[in-house]
């Protein structure tokens, strides 16, 4: 179904600019124009920008996701480097997963000594979070 510029940046809640710039910096593959000049977006290009989105989401730089485009553009022969770029992507996922989990604990465990009333004014940063047990 082709959609219009406004409902595509509706249906994958991105901005018409941002949809102007990645076609401009060849994330999407050229996007048809209507007679009138208006951009339309069959089925083949939102398939690109349902990509493209999830593959930001996951926190893949730009820069990145150009390089992926252009690898899934020439074939098979590229299969190799798309997978080891996303399993490099879902590494540093789980590092920051990791890093976010021991953050929740500390936070956790500081907003306990506040509840308990243990905080006190000069007690040791240190003890609070107890950052010289996680090693």
């Amino acid at each position: 179904m082709n959609l219009t510029i406004t409902q595509v940046s509706e249906k994958y809640n991105l901005t018409p600019d941002t949809l102007r710039y990645y076609e401009r910096i060849g994330l999407l593959p050229k996007v048809p124009r209507q007679s009138n000049g208006n951009r339309y977006y069959d089925d083949s290009v939102q398939e690109w920008i349902e990509m493209i989105v999830c593959l930001r989401h996951s926190g893949v730089p730009v820069e990145k996701l150009i390089d992926y485009a252009e690898m899934i553009q020439k074939g098979d022969s590229t299969l190799q480097a798309r997978e080891d770029l996303l399993k490099e992507q879902l590494a540093n996922l789980k590092e920051k997963q990791n890093n976010l989990n021991r953050s929740i604990v500390r936070l956790e465990h500081k907003i306990s000594l506040y509840e308990s009333g243990e905080i006190k004014q000069h007690r040791s940063y240190f003890t609070e979070y107890k950052i010289m047990e996680d090693k």
